[in-house]
C-alpha cells in the first residue's frame, strides 16, 4: 500500500514518492535516481536509464550503401515468393485470343488456385508451357548483358518469362471428353457449346471441322477465341495427345489483364 506524507486529510500529493531513508528524517524532496535507490526495485532490462526516458538505447542506423542492397534483397526475394505461390505475369504476343485478350496485354495467372487443388475446366482461359513445336524457337539473348538482367527478372517474376515458350488458349474439353466440331458448332460429348467469347465474324469451326476426339486423361483440349487466327490444338493432331496439352503443363487460369490500364479487367479466380 503506498503511504502518504504530509498534513491529515491534505490532498495526497501527485507527485513521485518522497524517498525514505532509514537513518534519516522523512524528506519531501523525490529520489533523482530511482535506479539506484536501495530498495526501489530494479530496472527491467537490468541496465542503466541512457537518457532517452525509456531505457532503450537509439536504434542503430546502416549506412545507406548497405541499406539499399539489402532492400532490393527482400524486394526481390518477396517476388520470387508472389511469382511462385500467388501470381505471375505473362504478356500476350498474338491475336488468337482476341478480343478477350490483345496483343502485349500482361496476364495475371492466378498459381495459388493450382496450390489449393484446381484443375482446368472447360471454359477457362488457361496459360501453358508449350507441349511441343507449337511456338518457333525465341531468341536466346542469354549472353548479353540486357539479356542476363531481363532472365533474373523474368525468375524473379518481375518481367514475363523470357527464354521459356508459354501460350494462352481456352479450355473446350477435359481428359476422357470427346470434342467434335462440324460446320458451324462445336460439341462436348454430343451437346453443342456456346460460345459467347469468340472473335467477332468467327464461329466455333471457322472453316476446320474435326473429331469426334476423345480427350485423354491429364490432358485438357484447347482452343483460341479468335479461332480463324488460333493455331491451338485443331493443328496439332499429330502430337502425343492427339492435339490436347497435358495439364502437367498448365501454369493457371489467367485471372486478370493488368495492363494497360484501358484493358485491365478481372476474370475471376479460375479466369470465369
Amino acid at each position: 500500500m503506498t503511504s502518504y506524507v504530509g498534513t491529515p486529510g491534505a490532498e495526497p500529493s501527485t507527485g513521485p514518492e518522497p524517498s525514505r531513508r532509514p537513518d534519516g528524517p522523512t524528506g519531501t524532496t523525490p529520489a533523482t535516481d530511482a535506479g539506484t535507490t536501495p530498495g526501489s526495485g530494479s530496472s527491467i532490462d537490468g541496465g542503466s536509464d541512457t537518457g532517452s526516458g525509456s531505457g532503450r538505447s537509439p536504434r542503430r542506423r546502416w549506412p545507406w550503401w548497405v541499406e539499399l542492397p539489402v532492400m532490393a534483397a527482400i524486394g526481390l526475394v518477396v517476388a520470387l515468393v508472389i511469382k511462385t505461390c500467388l501470381f505471375q505475369v505473362f504478356t500476350i504476343p498474338s491475336g488468337s485470343m482476341e478480343n478477350t485478350l490483345r496483343v502485349h496485354d500482361r496476364v495475371a495467372v492466378n498459381k495459388l488456385a493450382v496450390l489449393t487443388g484446381w484443375e482446368p475446366k472447360p471454359g477457362e482461359p488457361v496459360v501453358f508451357r508449350d507441349p511441343g513445336n507449337w511456338l518457333p524457337n525465341q531468341p536466346d539473348t542469354s549472353g548479353t548483358l540486357p539479356g542476363a538482367f531481363d532472365a533474373v527478372l523474368s525468375f524473379v517474376g518481375l518481367l514475363p518469362p523470357k527464354d521459356d515458350n508459354y501460350l494462352v488458349k481456352r479450355v473446350i474439353a477435359t481428359g476422357g471428353q470427346t470434342v467434335q466440331c462440324a460446320g458451324t458448332v462445336l460439341r462436348v460429348d454430343g451437346h453443342p457449346v456456346a460460345e459467347p467469347y469468340l472473335h467477332a465474324g468467327d464461329d466455333s469451326c471457322s472453316g476446320l471441322d474435326f473429331g469426334p476426339v476423345t480427350v485423354p486423361q491429364g490432358y485438357v483440349w484447347v482452343e483460341g477465341d479468335h479461332r480463324s487466327n488460333s493455331a491451338d490444338s485443331r493443328y496439332h493432331r499429330d502430337g502425343p495427345g492427339d492435339g490436347a496439352v497435358p495439364v502437367a503443363n498448365v501454369v493457371g487460369p489467367a485471372a486478370a489483364v493488368v495492363w494497360p490500364l484501358g484493358h485491365v479487367d478481372w476474370f475471376g479466380w479460375s479466369g470465369r
